[in-house]
């Protein structure tokens, strides 16, 4: 009764900011296919906002790999290589089979060298601004299906339900605002790394990228990197039709409320590192490449081409609370980690836990059960962020906990597999 309740609250809370479809905004939009709407963002900068950022991501792009660090110096043998158990027969048989019914064309297309620089494309706007690889949504049904289950057998079972859901929510969002042949649950495009192998001699990968859904998965025999990873949803339920139900990103908000509610007023104090969600001490001057807070990320540092930033700690260290308090940044972890497979996560939790004495917890905004809000949890081992945006397509003009981004990164060249890579294979 109570979860109804909750759900009806939730979908009445974004219902009420569903936006004018009669505006030039969405008629045009409307008759565009993905190609046609990325021309228009190119030709016509609109919004000015995010094609501005673009370019500053078109810079970003353009540097080497180093990885996120918090001073510009990568901290070396952090990560090492394990047998995590994985079915590597079943992923890599599942990889031939995909390569096994695609044409010559296709694979050309599909197919990338495992030091390819393409690895670093992605980003989460609707807007196709890199149209590498595979897009499911031009490919057969059986060939989608194929991609698909090449992207099961690789996750967790829970983590493949997480992605879908984001991808079904895609799809009801393209629906609630008449823009499905931009945005529906096969609007992402898929790119293969290397040549499918269970052997550490040969490692390869994937990457899956699209509105509110990227995913990057490395293989390394039995070892799997699955970072970076961006998910996100407006609004982040669906209340009618075959999927009405899904919720996504709930547990990862309220694990970290329940946290930051948990501390002590001064403990609080010294983990709330800005009051206001746009707050007028963050670093605001044009220069999207280095501010606090920009329209798009918002308060996200470590979203899309942003493979170098740097990233200091900020509040309260993870080794100054109570155990009770560092089970639950445990719990927002494994919420995080969830794509990746059972004894891999728990290993990843496990080497999360041993650098608790640097690990530090921090926050945006207030902390009142109905507030949004900012929150991230940081190490030499990993980067949790998790933000409440304003509305995109939805009209609320404040962030609001219907629309809901998290990331995840592992920094110190951690991203991508980089730390675990041969020099000949790194990007």
């Amino acid at each position: 009764m109570e979860r109804t309740k909750s759900f009806q609250s939730a979908a009445s809370a974004f219902r009420a900011h569903i936006p004018n479809l009669t505006t030039p905004r969405f008629t045009t939009a409307a008759k565009q296919d993905v190609y046609q709407y990325a021309e228009y963002f190119r030709v016509n900068h609109a919004p000015p906002w995010l094609f501005d950022l673009t370019e500053a991501w078109a810079k970003l792009y353009e540097e080497p790999f180093k990885g996120v660090t918090t001073d510009g110096t990568v901290r070396e043998g952090l990560f090492g290589i394990q047998d995590e158990d994985l079915d590597t027969d079943k992923i890599v048989e599942e990889a031939e089979k995909l390569l096994g019914e695609l044409g010559e064309e296709e694979k050309r297309k599909l197919r990338y060298p495992i030091n390819a620089r393409e690895w670093r494309a992605w980003s989460n706007p609707e807007i196709l601004l890199r149209p590498f690889g595979l897009r499911l949504e031009e490919l057969s049904e059986s060939t989608a299906q194929s991609i698909l289950s090449l992207i099961q057998s690789s996750l967790s079972p829970e983590g493949y339900q997480k992605a879908l859901s984001a991808m079904r929510i895609n799809h009801f969002l393209g629906q609630l605002v008449g823009l499905p042949r931009i945005m529906n649950k096969y609007s992402y495009n898929f790119l293969l790394f290397g040549t499918p192998s269970v052997s550490s001699d040969s490692p390869w990968g994937w990457l899956l990228y699209g509105h509110h859904l990227c995913l990057s998965v490395f293989f390394k025999g039995a070892k799997i990197v699955i970072s970076p990873t961006f998910t996100g949803a407006e609004p982040n339920i669906i209340d009618e039709g075959e999927w009405a139900g899904t919720e996504i990103l709930h547990k990862e908000g309220n694990l970290g409320l329940k946290l930051m509610q948990s501390l002590k007023p001064e403990e609080q104090k010294k983990a709330q590192t800005y009051k206001l969600l746009r707050d007028p001490g963050m670093k605001q001057t044009g220069d999207l490449t280095t501010d606090r807070w920009n329209k798009d990320d918002q308060r996200h540092l470590c979203g899309a081409f942003r493979d170098n930033r740097i990233v200091p700690y900020e509040g309260i260290t993870v080794s100054s609370l109570t155990p009770q308090q560092q089970s639950l940044v445990l719990d927002i972890a494994h919420e995080f980690l969830l794509y990746l497979p059972e004894k891999s996560r728990k290993l990843r939790l496990e080497q999360i836990k041993r650098h608790f004495d640097e690990t530090y917890f921090s926050w945006i905004g207030e902390y009142g059960d109905d507030d949004p809000f900012y929150f991230r949890i940081q190490s030499p081992v990993v980067i949790l962020e998790f933000d409440h945006h304003s509305g995109v397509f939805l009209s609320n003009t404040e962030p609001a906990k219907f629309h809901t981004h998290t990331i995840v990164r592992t920094p110190n060249a951690g991203d991508y597999g980089q730390a675990i890579r041969r020099p000949e294979e790194k990007l």
